[in-house]
């Protein structure tokens, strides 16, 4: 499934960050009811799973009758999950300069699954941050707080004060880990670039996030980049100037003399974090901005239902 293109001036209009998480909730759910996923009902704002000890006097029969499934009418306030967003929003996640950047992507994707979240009346949150944590809400399923966090991410959206904002990426895993429920489902979207690529930079961040799952919380990381750039290297044989957006170092040369080398290390960091997030059981998605929107929200879908 693809996402059908996003009009980039909506972007930075205000209010517009809800109808465009809908209008990609909508194509989603279309989409599934046209593909081959089953054991998902876009229906879930009513109704959960019959679990053993369950009230019978709560069961929807004229459902059972349908379905064949034993399924319990939901009450508003009922909550299954708490999910808490962390968006990195430091300037590395501003690339690319042209056309939607990871940060965008990020925002977009954190709205959609908030409306998902919302459907199934469950409980939300998000937290920013870069070099301190500049944005942290607690979990809840209201619709107002649903219309502040978009709020917020809309007014994030269309700030030009970020300039050379670096990751403290293991600081505030930290302390976010601190701040939010036990046994939340945290969803982090980051390109995890933390100064360095190498292995104890990684190893860092990985003990961040086991300071998470020492507290019962379950997590999916959505590894965003642009990956014609940033992973395969793909640029014109010609010389380049490049600047780093968090440090401002720069540099100039030609892409195509350094490509080997560079995909080679980023293959070996690519690894790495793979390794890492099967040691500790973390749920790792390749997020490719050219791929769109759906395979995250089918991603965190599929990780969803294995908390039911």
């Amino acid at each position: 499934m693809q996402s059908k293109e996003i009009d980039l001036d909506d972007l930075v209009s205000f209010g517009n960050l809800e109808l465009l998480a809908q209008q990609i909730v909508e194509g989603f759910i279309t989409g599934l009811h046209k593909s081959p996923f089953h054991g998902f009902s876009v229906e879930f704002a009513e109704h959960r799973l019959y679990n053993e000890g369950d009230s019978i006097k709560n069961i929807d029969w004229k459902l059972f009758a349908k379905t064949d499934k034993l399924f319990v009418k939901r009450f508003e306030e009922e909550t299954n999950l708490r999910c808490q967003i962390l968006i990195d929003h430091s300037a590395s996640m501003y690339y690319p300069e042209k056309g939607l950047n990871k940060f965008q992507f990020s925002c977009l994707s954190a709205a959609a699954i908030i409306n998902l979240l919302k459907k199934q009346r469950d409980a939300f949150g998000v937290s920013l941050f870069a070099e301190e944590i500049e944005f942290h809400t607690p979990t809840k399923s209201t619709t107002v707080h649903q219309k502040y966090i978009l709020s917020e991410l809309n007014g994030y959206l269309d700030s030009n004060s970020l300039k050379s904002k670096q990751t403290e990426i293991i600081k505030n895993l930290h302390l976010i880990a601190e701040q939010i429920h036990k046994r939340s489902l945290v969803v982090l979207f980051s390109d995890l670039f933390q100064n360095s690529l190498d292995g104890d930079g990684l190893q860092e961040i990985f003990s961040a996030i086991q300071h998470l799952k020492y507290l019962k919380n379950e997590v999916i990381i959505f590894n965003i980049h642009d990956k014609k750039h940033e992973i395969d290297f793909d640029f014109e044989n010609r010389p380049y100037h490049f600047i780093d957006m968090e440090t401002n170092e720069q540099i100039k040369l030609n892409p195509s003399q350094f490509k080997e080398m560079y995909t080679v290390k980023m293959a070996d960091f690519k690894k790495e974090i793979a390794l890492k997030c099967a040691q500790y059981k973390v749920d790792l998605i390749d997020a490719n901005l050219e791929d769109g929107f759906y395979p995250v929200l089918n991603a965190w879908l599929i990780k969803r239902n294995g908390m039911n």
